[in-house]
């Protein structure tokens, strides 16, 4: 049932952006996240959920960019609040704040070392950036490992919507 789900809604992600997709923007998208993404991402190639999940088989590096709920702002003092859960594709790593168009030095070092531990000193290590349809983060955070100089940059905008509707598990993320 969850899988007849979650193929209705890739189905009606698809027809809810039937208009063309926007152009690549010259810098990092700074506008509405949930957005539609463009059907392209210079320097890097884009990939669905077949070659995705041809990539993890092959042993490329997964980046989740998806953002880390935030305590709501308000709780009454004293109120336990859990992060939410997070589903992610098996074995990726999760870089909560890698897909925002302007990081700080510590979070834009944060990430160059992360691209650097996960490639070694292959630049062409294939690299697989995802969150969610419609998500500028996962497009951000590709363009920013590209300007970093790596050369296996692929964005699979369907994210771990398109690839839980293509049959591939999902495991829960442990919080950066």
């Amino acid at each position: 049932m969850r899988r007849a789900w979650l193929v209705a809604l890739a189905l009606w992600a698809a027809a809810a952006s039937a208009d063309p997709p926007p152009p690549e923007p010259d810098g990092y998208h700074a506008g509405p996240f949930n957005a539609p993404v463009p059907a392209t991402l210079a320097g890097a190639q884009v990939v669905d959920a077949a070659r995705a999940l041809a990539l993890a088989e092959a042993g490329a590096v997964f980046f989740d960019v998806h953002p880390r709920a935030s305590r709501p702002e308000g709780l009454p003092e004293g109120t336990i609040w859990r992060d939410k859960v997070h589903m992610t594709i098996p074995h990726a790593l999760w870089l909560d704040y890698g897909g925002y168009p302007e990081l700080r030095a510590a979070e834009e070092a944060g990430f160059a070392q992360a691209m650097a531990r996960a490639g070694g000193p292959d630049m062409d290590h294939p690299m697989v950036f995802f969150c969610l349809p419609d998500c500028w983060l996962s497009w951000n955070a590709a363009k920013r490992a590209v300007s970093l100089g790596y050369t296996g940059v692929h964005w699979f905008p369907g994210g771990t919507v398109e690839w839980e509707a293509a049959g591939g598990p999902l495991e829960h993320a442990e919080a950066p």
